[in-house]
């Protein structure tokens, strides 16, 4: 009889960030990785990640592990995905639940960087350990889809914004050119920005106007409510490693 081993369960993330395109120049989505420091798949990137605790929440243990990673704090941390495939993980079984966090460039720039934590162009990745390829396909194909007709974007920008930086954000993401006026008026049949009045000082000719967004259209629809997954008290953690798992 075939000596059977359950599962184990762990917590990954995906972090994108927009920050400017070595090559091109242009704002493109970033993520940060974590080099591997044993086997399997030693040396290896592989995104941040950890064991769930079995004391921990979900989303507690994904903040948790993003904070000791990499530093980072995002407004927005959203579950994705679970996998479990039976050839994923080398020996014993791994489930991973994956989030996403989405941050502001100003916030990536803070993270920790070393030899061992780097940022990388979402879409010119290395071979990474395990499946982490295919689970930042998935993460990008979800962002591209759900841009078009959520208020995902805010993630990326401040509290308030121009009309202009919010087309950037979405051509980033979408990776293609948008027409102005079609962009303005797709934004404003939506009821989801609200002008505030204001206008962006410090820059030539008519300083463009500044908009926020709604605050009655939630960043994360559904019958759950909120994703962000931060507890109200800060966490506590001990310093150690970069780690990811599967």
């Amino acid at each position: 009889m075939t000596d059977l081993h359950p599962p184990v369960l762990a917590v990954s993330t995906v972090i994108f960030a927009l920050r400017p395109d070595v090559e091109s120049g242009f704002m493109t989505l970033w993520l940060p990785l974590v080099r591997r420091t044993r086997d399997p798949y030693l040396g290896l990137w592989a995104l941040p990640g950890g064991w769930l605790p079995p004391e921990e929440e979900l989303s507690t243990a994904a903040a948790s592990t993003l904070r000791e990673t990499t530093g980072l704090s995002p407004k927005y941390l959203e579950q994705l995905y679970t996998f479990g495939d039976l050839s994923r993980s080398p020996g014993s079984r791994v489930v991973s639940i994956v989030y996403w966090a989405l941050v502001q460039s100003t916030e990536a720039d803070l993270a920790a960087v070393d030899e061992n934590v780097q940022w990388f162009p979402a879409d010119r990745l290395p071979e990474l350990a395990f499946d982490h390829n295919h689970i930042v396909e998935y993460a990008l194909w979800r962002l591209r889809t759900k841009v078009e007709y959520s208020r995902i974007a805010h993630a990326f920008l401040g509290e308030t914004f121009t009309l202009a930086q919010l087309r950037d954000v979405h051509e980033a993401v979408l990776r293609r050119a948008l027409d102005p006026a079609n962009f303005r008026r797709m934004i404003e049949s939506t009821g989801t920005v609200v002008d505030t009045g204001l206008r962006l000082a410090g820059v030539p000719h008519r300083p463009p106007r500044l908009y926020r967004y709604n605050d009655s259209h939630s960043i994360a629809e559904g019958p759950l409510g909120s994703t962000v997954g931060w507890p109200e008290t800060p966490l506590q953690t001990t310093p150690h490693p970069p780690r990811s798992t599967t």
